[in-house]
């Protein structure tokens, strides 16, 4: 089965050096740190370096980030879906997605991208399992997974700290049938 990682407008494609502006902005936005359990700012040495090893293949890596993309303007990304915790011998991989911008958001993009991400989880990597963690309070993100088909698997009690103290997660899971 071929696998393209391009529907409806949205391009899902590798991070590109032309890309460290976008990342150095998103990686060091504090109101997104406590999503991401980033706990310092990154340097553009740093985030250089880990763009220099982004074409690692997810076998060797375990992850997977992709940028996404309007096909129109391919080289202004709009956010990142990452695949994490990339376990090939139990045939599962997590997933995250980040639409950065405000104005970007609510248009169906996000929707797009995770669809395109488990088709190529699932007929690529030939996956059985996608999982998510979704912390209480994102109820956007959770209609996001529950519309493709995510089902939730559990509730994992004060799993986060935030500023304001801790929140449950919610475990999203994505089977194939």
């Amino acid at each position: 089965m071929s696998v393209s990682l391009k529907a409806d407008g949205v391009v899902l494609r590798a991070l590109e050096p032309e890309d460290i502006d976008f990342l150095y902005r998103l990686e060091n936005d504090e109101k997104i740190w406590e999503l991401s359990n980033t706990m310092a700012p990154y340097s553009k040495f740093i985030l250089n370096q880990y763009l220099e090893n982004a074409h690692r293949d997810i076998y060797d890596v375990k992850q997977l980030r992709l940028v996404i993309c309007l096909e129109a303007v391919q080289e202004h990304p709009i956010g990142f879906i990452d695949l994490f915790d990339f376990d090939p011998k139990n045939q599962r991989v997590g997933v995250g997605i980040i639409i950065y911008d405000d104005k970007d958001r609510n248009k169906g993009n996000a929707r797009i991208a995770l669809n395109l991400i488990i088709q190529y989880a699932f007929n690529r990597l030939e996956l059985h399992q996608i999982f998510a963690n979704i912390t209480e309070d994102n109820t956007r993100s959770m209609l996001l997974f529950e519309k493709a088909g995510f089902n939730k698997a559990g509730i994992k009690k004060d799993w986060v700290r935030f500023e304001t103290g801790f929140k449950d997660e919610h475990m999203y899971q994505l089977i194939r049938k």
